[in-house]
């Protein structure tokens, strides 16, 4: 069975080792590069059975251990998983019926976002950096630091969208609020960002108080769905991924009730090239109810609405950057982090998942999408990109 997981693969060079016979199996054609050692067989049954969710569960716990480098396993994994045989197969669809996402309800919303994000502040900034910012990075180039791209990522947006200081801007899910704080501090608009973690908006409001921003900046403890606002600008980077295919078409409503008439908006956000479900172990130990869309299922966001694309930018491996430099120094805090729960297998859960988002953006299996788009009469528009990269 172990052979026919390795052929389904395509053969990777991957070798398992059974602990407790010393049996190795591995691919006949090809040198492992890799080891999966499994520690007794009621692992190796329930890899075998539930291959996504058991994988990660067993390796949590230390009942798999991998020799070898932990991202380039992920890779070769998943290089196996995009093949289009492996994606059609009946087990395939199978688990993608069985490891259905969440719901994102008003009431699921709340509940999922606070098993992620209300995880506490203090272990969000051993690893997050000094900007608190837990989405795709911006690289201007190979030797920005972290903090260096997530201010690039901010000012890339906020040229996007040609934000001045007469502007109103709404921003649904502002995170820990850097990128309404930059929004209002470095080009002097007024935004009301909206938010249903409470640990990021303490944070958010904390910050605004010290930098002085309290006058340009309200942090709203409030559902996107509620958003009544009028505005120049809507922005919305790393949220949509949790609002839930379902609900594209309300957030489209929200989107044109919103904008004025030579209204700007733009959506950052994790995607997929087809539609396809997150890693149900992802989304069942990390990020619950999460869904990263296609392009073509995100147009059902602005479609009905009458809202119209004006460009798409893919920063799919800005973001394998971003989720290495969070593991680096991940691993390198991780004594704390065990500190800070107790859990060893909290500890490796957490690396596993940024490990495994690495590989995701590096092979492919996730794209990071950001579309700027208008009220389709809008006709106050640049002819050219030129203003998104001249100083």
């Amino acid at each position: 069975m172990l052979r026919r997981l390795l052929s389904s693969l395509g053969d990777p060079p991957i070798e398992f080792q059974l602990e407790w016979s010393g049996e190795r199996i591995a691919p006949v054609a090809v040198a492992a590069t890799e080891r999966v050692r499994v520690a007794d067989r009621a692992t190796l049954r329930g890899l075998l059975t539930d291959t996504q969710i058991r994988f990660g569960d067993a390796y949590s716990t230390g009942q798999i251990e991998i020799e070898g480098d932990l991202v380039r396993f992920i890779e070769t994994v998943f290089q196996g998983l995009n093949r289009p045989s492996a994606r059609e197969t009946i087990a395939a669809r199978v688990a993608g019926w069985l490891h259905r996402p969440r719901r994102n309800s008003l009431s699921g919303s709340r509940d999922n976002i606070h098993r992620h994000y209300d995880l506490g502040n203090d272990f969000y900034s051993l690893w997050l950096g000094e900007t608190m910012a837990y989405t795709c990075a911006y690289y201007p180039n190979s030797a920005a630091t972290l903090e260096q791209a997530q201010v690039a990522k901010m000012e890339h947006v906020c040229r996007k969208l040609r934000i001045a200081a007469s502007d109103r801007v709404v921003e649904a899910g502002c995170g820990w609020g850097s990128l309404a704080l930059h929004i209002a501090g470095r080009h002097g608009a007024k935004v009301r960002a909206f938010n249903i973690s409470r640990e990021q908006l303490g944070f958010a409001r904390h910050r605004a108080r010290a930098l002085g921003l309290t006058h340009r900046v309200e942090f709203v403890e409030d559902d996107y769905r509620n958003i009544q606002e009028s505005a120049e600008v809507f922005v919305s980077v790393g949220m949509l991924e949790h609002v839930g295919l379902d609900h594209y078409p309300e957030l489209g409503r929200v989107i044109c009730r919103s904008l004025s008439n030579e209204g700007r908006g733009l959506i950052h956000s994790i995607g997929r090239n087809r539609p396809g479900l997150l890693h149900p172990w992802i989304e069942r130990r990390i990020f619950p109810g999460a869904y990263p869309p296609s392009l073509g299922e995100m147009m059902q966001i602005f479609e009905p609405w009458g809202l119209s694309v004006l460009d798409v930018e893919n920063l799919r491996l800005h973001y394998a950057r971003t989720c290495r430099h969070w593991l680096e120094r991940y691993d390198a805090v991780s004594d704390k982090v065990l500190a800070m729960f107790s859990d060893e297998s909290f500890v490796r859960t957490w690396r596993l998942y940024l490990a495994g988002s690495i590989a995701a953006f590096n092979t492919g299996s996730l794209q990071l999408f950001q579309v700027l788009f208008t009220k389709q009469d809008n006709n106050e528009i640049p002819l050219t990109r030129e203003y998104m990269y001249s100083n």
